[in-house]
C-alpha cells in the first residue's frame, strides 16, 4: 500500500508498496530523511522547488515544470508503480506557461495535486477521471481562496478533497480548514500520513 505523508503548505511526501519514494513542491515541515527517487515541481517560487532538500538516490529524477509543460505540451510520464500527467495550473500570480499541477496514479488510485492555482478551464474535465484524491490551495492571498477552492472541489467531485497551501509562512491552519465544507472534505494535518 503506497502512503502519502503531508508535510505541510504544500509538500508532500509519496513512498510506494515497490519501495519508491516521491517528493511532491518539497520546502516545508518535517519527512524528508527518505532519500528520493523522483522529485516533482509545480513551479519555480521558493516555497515549492527546494530540490535539495531531501537526499538523493542515485539516478534520482528530477521533473520541473519546465519538463512537465514543454512547447506548450503537457507531458506524462512513468516511473515504477506511477503514471505522473501534467495538468493546468495559473492565476494573476502563477504564469499559465511557468505551472503545473499533477496527476499522478498508483495502486489503481487517481490523486490531483493542484499546485498553485486558481479555477482552472482543464477543471470541468478532471470531472470525468474519477479521482480518488484532490488537494487544493486555499490561501486566497496568491491562490484561490476557500470559497472559490470549495467550487473548484465540487466541479472536480473527488471522492475526497483536501484543503492545502492555506496562509503564507503557516504549515497549516486549522480554522480555515474546518471552513472547507463540500462532499468528501478531508482534513489532513502535517504529519499525517494516508493509505492509497
Amino acid at each position: 500500500m503506497a502512503k502519502l505523508l503531508y508535510q505541510g503548505h504544500g509538500s508532500f511526501r509519496m513512498t510506494t508498496d515497490g519501495g519508491v519514494t516521491v517528493y511532491i513542491d518539497p520546502f516545508a515541515g518535517e519527512g524528508y530523511d527518505l532519500p528520493a527517487d523522483l522529485i516533482l515541481v509545480t513551479h519555480q517560487h521558493h516555497d515549492h522547488n527546494c530540490i535539495d532538500l531531501p537526499p538523493h538516490k542515485a539516478g534520482c529524477g528530477v521533473i520541473q515544470n519546465f519538463d512537465a509543460l514543454k512547447d506548450g505540451k503537457y507531458n506524462s510520464f512513468d516511473v515504477p508503480g506511477l503514471h505522473i500527467e501534467a495538468v493546468e495550473a495559473y492565476n494573476k500570480n502563477h504564469d499559465r506557461s511557468q505551472c503545473v499541477g499533477y496527476l499522478i496514479t498508483v495502486n489503481g488510485k487517481l490523486l490531483y495535486f493542484a499546485g498553485d492555482t486558481s479555477t482552472t478551464g482543464q477543471m470541468s474535465e478532471l470531472a470525468e477521471r474519477n479521482i480518488d484524491w484532490a488537494f487544493l490551495p486555499t490561501d486566497g492571498i496568491y491562490n484561490m481562496d476557500i470559497p472559490e477552492a470549495m467550487e473548484c472541489a465540487r466541479t472536480i467531485g473527488a471522492k475526497h478533497t483536501v484543503p492545502v497551501h492555506m496562509a503564507p509562512g503557516k504549515l497549516f491552519d486549522m480554522k480555515k480548514a474546518k471552513k472547507f465544507t463540500v462532499p468528501g472534505a478531508y482534513i489532513l494535518e502535517p504529519g499525517q500520513e494516508l493509505d492509497i
